[in-house]
């Protein structure tokens, strides 16, 4: 791999500094996992790097290292597994803007898949890009059973019972009035899982978890999940397209379901502080000795900035 591994003066470094290093890392990663886009079928192989590449946050990626820094886990095999994580991440994008799903025409600020190629190539690309990510992730040197957990890990998250399932839902929800609880089942599969998975995934890259570190962790994982999603419904409402880099008040033009539209503005706010409340407390765990708890500050640090992000 071409990308050269983020110094340990940069873990110490403040949080834009270590998020820089770690996206700047797992873009020459994602580089190194697609193939170039002159290779055969050329065109198919442009599209998958023009949905992949230069994109977004990077959160899951960012939850990743963060977990593995808690267990000493192996920088390649984080980005490996950071970059299946973001192939199946950035496949559910181009799906979810195709005319059958959102229909929409902008994403991370420039034109769609379908819009920028043509529809039967958007379909190609998300399905290509599930493929990749599980041959990528197939590939790692973890141990065998742990390796194969991790598969396990990720196809449940992209899988009826996790994304999918609640892109399902979505789906099927227009017009209708859900309930909280109907909300947050809907999210903790259709966003959540795959944050979830996120820092499964970076554990196991490390040493083998406990079962309280996996409690732990799992109840981290959720409440970040649930605040990305509040947080983004705010988003919705509150900023404009340019902010957001996509269509902003889609969900409200297509009469979905929201936390928004459910609670209010002001006690989704509420609500985005209160998960972060939880997300933190989950971490007490970690706390134990001062090297764990230093390793913690990151997740700490990313729940903070998931409630706080402006776009």
């Amino acid at each position: 791999m071409v990308a050269q591994s983020p110094h340990s003066c940069v873990q110490n470094a403040d949080l834009a500094t270590w998020m820089k290093s770690i996206q700047d890392y797992v873009e020459v990663a994602l580089n190194d996992f697609l193939s170039v886009a002159t290779d055969t079928p050329a065109r198919l192989h442009e599209a998958m790097r023009y949905a992949t590449m230069d994109g977004g946050k990077r959160v899951r990626p960012l939850l990743v290292f963060a977990a593995g820094q808690l267990f000493g886990a192996n920088t390649a095999e984080l980005a490996r597994a950071a970059c299946a994580l973001e192939m199946i991440h950035a496949y559910s994008l181009v799906h979810d803007d195709m005319p059958c799903m959102d229909d929409d025409a902008l994403r991370r600020g420039k034109p769609t898949v379908h819009k920028r190629y043509d529809e039967a190539t958007a379909l190609l690309v998300g399905d290509a890009l599930q493929a990749q990510a599980f041959f990528i992730l197939s590939e790692g040197q973890n141990p065998p059973v742990r390796q194969l957990a991790m598969v396990r890990i990720l196809a449940h998250a992209a899988g009826s019972l996790g994304m999918c399932g609640g892109q399902a839902i979505d789906l099927a929800s227009v017009g209708l009035n859900l309930d909280l609880p109907q909300l947050e089942q809907m999210h903790q599969l259709k966003t959540g899982a795959l944050l979830h998975a996120a820092v499964l995934l970076g554990a196991m890259c490390g040493t083998t978890l406990t079962p309280e570190q996996h409690a732990g962790l799992s109840r981290y994982a959720s409440a970040i999940g649930l605040a990305f999603q509040v947080v983004d419904d705010i988003l919705d409402a509150t900023a404009d397209s340019v902010t957001l880099g996509k269509t902003a008040g889609k969900d409200a033009a297509a009469n979905k379901p929201t936390y928004v539209t459910i609670l209010g503005l002001e006690s989704s706010r509420v609500l985005a502080q209160q998960l972060r409340h939880d997300a933190q407390e989950a971490l007490g765990l970690f706390a134990e000795t001062n090297e764990t708890n230093a390793s913690s500050i990151r997740l700490s640090q990313l729940a903070d900035f998931i409630v706080q992000r402006q776009a």
